[in-house]
């Protein structure tokens, strides 16, 4: 059997070497580059064509790694992962399963565009996502050759991105592509996500230097797209110096799964005011001495970010709730758990 240690360049790190020891089997893994209704293309080696497999059993996302069985039929092992993007499954059955949409990733892109309205709410939930998916998140407005100003837009959406940078690019103008790529050195991997129609496409082609990914025109009566990506898929960005990329389909309903510190780091603004309030417990209503209640009176917070902030806290705890059942009817049912990634 094999212990060779996976090529850096694939992204490969000392967190992964934790959990390769971990989990006992030494053959080398290779990382998902694609899935295709249960089958993995696998990258293993950089100067060796991809493998494919298939996932029977395997809980697999793009950017795995995984390891494949001798034969090289089947994934018989995904290594844990050290960062995954996950959302609720959207399928109404499957509410209480998770739906990893990129792991192993270093930076979470979120791409809006700034030829439709910003989109504070959405943003807000695209950040408890990306902070808990343990990667860093970074915010790209695109189309900016298509507006003669982004300032308002970047604005509002800088007022509800709290600490996380907003950058501007465009795929066609090439402005902001070449500050996207240094994002991302060798052995690093960048998700972009984001709404149909917001552009990914047309700027990944940009950092690729090709046109790698086809594309469509929006809509004009909603900006929205024709859903030219189908398919999750790992690129490698071109030269020596970069690493590699995800692209994803459009994500239409961002639904938020569970929560580590997500929420309170992405409405860090409304948690550092609630440490003075004069209440440890305040659900800043109208209990005296709310420094939360306090700065919305004095307008240094809008009003809707706290309701926004309340709404996604009681949609995580209803969530939550939903697990805990769907657990215990799996554990009538004598379903075993999966290990957790």
């Amino acid at each position: 059997m094999s212990h060779e240690r996976p090529d850096e360049r694939l992204g490969w790190n000392s967190s992964l070497d934790a959990a390769w020891a971990e989990l006992g089997d030494p053959r080398r893994p290779g990382r998902v580059s694609r899935l295709d209704r249960g089958w993995s293309t696998i990258v293993v080696r950089l100067d060796r064509p991809p493998v494919r497999a298939r996932n029977i059993g395997a809980d697999v996302a793009v950017g795995d790694w995984v390891i494949v069985s001798d034969d090289g039929e089947r994934v018989d092992a995904v290594v844990p992962r050290f960062s995954a993007f996950t959302r609720r499954a959207s399928f109404e059955g499957n509410r209480a399963v998770a739906h990893t949409i990129a792991a192993n990733i270093d930076t979470v892109v979120l791409v809006h565009a700034l030829t439709s309205p910003p989109n504070q709410r959405r943003l807000e939930r695209e950040l408890v996502l990306a902070f808990d998916s343990g990667a860093t998140p970074v915010i790209v407005v695109t189309k900016a050759d298509a507006v003669d100003d982004a300032d308002a837009t970047v604005a509002s959406l800088e007022e509800v991105a709290v600490g996380v940078p907003v950058l501007r690019a465009s795929g066609r103008s090439g402005e902001g592509v070449e500050q996207l790529r240094d994002l991302v050195p060798v052995g690093r991997t960048m998700a972009l996500l984001g709404a149909s129609g917001v552009g990914k496409s047309t700027l990944i082609n940009a950092l690729v230097g090709g046109e790698l990914l086809r594309t469509s025109e929006v809509r004009e009566n909603d900006q929205r797209g024709r859903h030219t990506t189908t398919a999750c898929e790992l690129v490698r960005l071109p030269g020596d110096d970069h690493g590699w990329l995800i692209d994803t389909p459009g994500v239409r309903a961002v639904s938020l799964w569970s929560s580590g510190h997500g929420i309170e780091r992405a409405f860090r603004d409304v948690f550092d005011l609630s440490e003075r309030c004069r209440f440890r417990d305040c659900k800043h209503e109208d209990e005296p001495g709310c420094a939360v209640r306090r700065a919305i009176e004095l307008g240094r917070l809008d009003p809707r970010r706290l309701e926004a902030m309340k709404r996604l806290v009681a949609e995580e705890a209803a969530l939550e709730a939903e697990q805990r059942a769907w657990e215990k009817a799996q554990d009538r049912r004598g379903v075993r758990k999966q290990r957790p990634r």
